[in-house]
This record gives C-alpha cells, structure tokens and sequence, in this order.
C-alpha cells in the first residue's frame, strides 16, 4: 500500500496531518508513506514554520522542488528516499554497456541515464544560501503572501479560499471569469498568475516564491489584479 500525503499544498499551501497518518500507516507493516512537498517541505529549515511539516521526517519518501523556493533552473526536482536501495531496485539499470562499480553511480537513483547537471545548481544555491539563507527566503515569501493576500482583499473584490499559511493565496472573483482575468494581468505583465480548480470550482492562485520579490512588488501586483478585475467587469 501507498499513501501519498502532501506537504504545502500547491493551491492552499495546507499540510496534511502527518504524525497521525504515520500512526495510521505504521499499522500496515507494509505500507509506504510518500510526502509530496513541491513546496511545504522547504517550510522545515525555517524555526518559525517547521512545525508546520511536523511529522514528514517519519515518511519513507519525500518529493520537492529545487526550481520554486531554491529558485535555481525550471526542472531541478529532488526526491529523498529512505531506503537508498529500494530506490535503487525501482530504477536502477542493468546492461552490459553499463558496467556497474563501487562508487554511487548516479544513472542507478534517477529515471534518466543521461542528463544535465541539474544538482549543481541546487548545491550552489545551498551553499550561497546557508541554513538561515534558506529560511530568510521561506519566511520572508509568507509574510509576502499574507500582505498580498490582505492587499487582494482589502476593497471586497475578491473572495479569499484559504488561510495563508505558507506562500500561496487562493482566490476567486464572484461573476467574473478567472481564466479572463488570469489572461488580462498576464498581458498586463505587471506579475503571474496561474489559474487553477478548488473544490470542483475555477479559482486563481497567486504564488510568492522569488528571492527579489519586495512589499512594492506585492502592493503593485494587487493593484494591477485589481485593475484587471475592473476592465473584464467593464467588458
């Protein structure tokens, strides 16, 4: 059995209940607890926000993104496994042109045997960074996401989907088509949006992950949304 519990979910930026769904799981003796944190799990360098995660250390397995908080290029993704060789049995390869040897062959950990070298990047950003660099930006992105999302609903135009408590706000527009609105601050380019579904319904998510993002990005942002609200209700 496979239990996939998510870690700051992309839309809410919400965690699951971990500790109680390792309860739950080590029942199963042969259950496998994976933690999807593209975004939450970054949320564990920071002392003001890891108990927001608290519990994923007791997971099998772990997925993130380098490409969102680490801001490094589009398709770092990182997966941590506990077990090195039952990871090593799902995706390791075996041909006589491949011959194996006693140091850590990379092809044996990844889907691909051939690629760039996409942990370069994320070890320079570490390494630049730091422990309390990492936790600088993480926190510093959710206090940009919590004035964003009281800028967002500061004249009522908007109806608010989630408690910020990471980095995402979650929005809808009564009697306006998101994916218009979407459209119309993307030409506007004053920021990025991205539409998205909550609870079977179109909603919009706005996303603060950059390093360079300032209270004066947020404060334009908001209003640049909220002047393409005004143009799609004017028509």
């Amino acid at each position: 059995m496979l239990v996939c519990a998510q870690a700051g979910e992309v839309n809410t930026g919400a965690t699951d209940p971990l500790p109680e769904i390792a309860a739950a799981v080590s029942e199963h003796g042969r259950a496998w607890l994976h933690v999807d944190g593209a975004f939450g799990l970054w949320a564990a360098a920071s002392p003001e926000l890891r108990s927001l995660v608290a519990g994923a250390e007791l997971a099998d397995s772990w997925a993130s993104d380098a490409h969102k908080w680490l801001n490094v290029p589009y398709d770092c993704g990182l997966a941590i496994v506990r077990d090195p060789a039952a990871l090593a049995a799902a995706l390791g390869k075996n041909a006589a042109y491949l011959p194996a040897s006693d140091q850590r062959d990379p092809f044996t950990f990844t889907p691909e045997a051939s690629r760039r070298a996409r942990a370069l990047p994320v070890y320079a950003a570490l390494r630049s960074l730091g422990r309390r660099g990492v936790a600088e930006l993480v926190e510093r992105c959710c206090v940009l996401a919590r004035l964003a999302a009281a800028e967002l609903g500061r004249d009522g135009a908007v109806v608010l989907l989630n408690d910020v408590v990471l980095n995402q706000v979650l929005f809808r527009v009564p009697g306006v088509s998101p994916a218009a609105v979407v459209d119309a601050v993307q030409r506007d380019g004053t920021c990025w949006l991205g539409g998205t579904s909550w609870q079977g319904e179109p909603a919009i998510r706005f996303s603060v992950s950059n390093w360079s993002t300032t209270e004066d990005d947020i404060r334009r942002s908001a209003a640049a949304i909220s002047a393409a609200i005004g143009a799609v209700r004017a028509g």
